[in-house]
């Protein structure tokens, strides 16, 4: 890890796990590679993130109202918090995305702090170079997250042990995967950074 670097983590809530509204199949596997690449970055005085799904009650990305999903990652329900098991360490900064009634938002760089900072803002004030980046799912908003970022300049390491997909078509996440490195991604696992 360069001293430019930092982490970010995406989406690791409780709906897009096992149990949730949403879930990732065995999305919880996640949760302790990520939790290590926490330490690592903490301990080495780097920066962090963690981007949410903080979606109203009412918006067109739910299959209600007209979108394609179910309910999910609604603010402040039990469904939208962070994985109990995943260390965020104090001093995360906590992006939240999907917060119109008129947004998907599925990459973390359309999200904000609660100030309404953006996360390429956040990025570019910290003087971050190289983003390394897992959760879930690969095949959607980490997959997004990770082309916006190539998009804007960053050099990017997706953590393969850190990422799960939906798969809602058989190969989805391997396509994804695919098309990040295509685009300019380096692939890694947690303990080879």
């Amino acid at each position: 890890m360069e001293r430019d670097s930092a982490l970010l983590i995406v989406d690791v809530q409780n709906d897009f796990c096992p149990g949730g509204a949403l879930a990732v199949p065995e999305g919880d596997r996640v949760v302790e590679p990520l939790s290590r690449a926490a330490e690592r970055f903490v301990g080495a005085g780097l920066p962090m993130f963690a981007s949410r799904d903080w979606h109203p009650a009412v918006t067109g990305h739910f299959k209600d109202y007209g979108g394609m999903w179910p309910p999910h990652c609604v603010q402040g329900s039990r469904g939208a918090e962070f994985h109990p098991a995943l260390g965020l360490p104090p001093g995360t900064v906590i992006i939240s995305k999907g917060t119109a009634p008129d947004s998907d938002s599925y990459s973390a760089f359309e999200g904000s702090r609660e100030d309404g900072a953006t996360l390429g803002a956040c990025l570019a004030a910290l003087g971050v170079g190289h983003l390394y980046v897992g959760g879930l799912a690969t095949d959607y908003c980490v997959r997004s997250s990770v082309l916006d970022a190539l998009k804007s300049g960053l050099k990017v390491t997706v953590l393969t042990d850190g990422v799960a997909g939906v798969d809602l078509k058989p190969g989805d996440s391997d396509r994804a995967l695919e098309e990040m490195v295509r685009a300019g991604a380096q692939l890694a696992t947690v303990d080879a950074i």
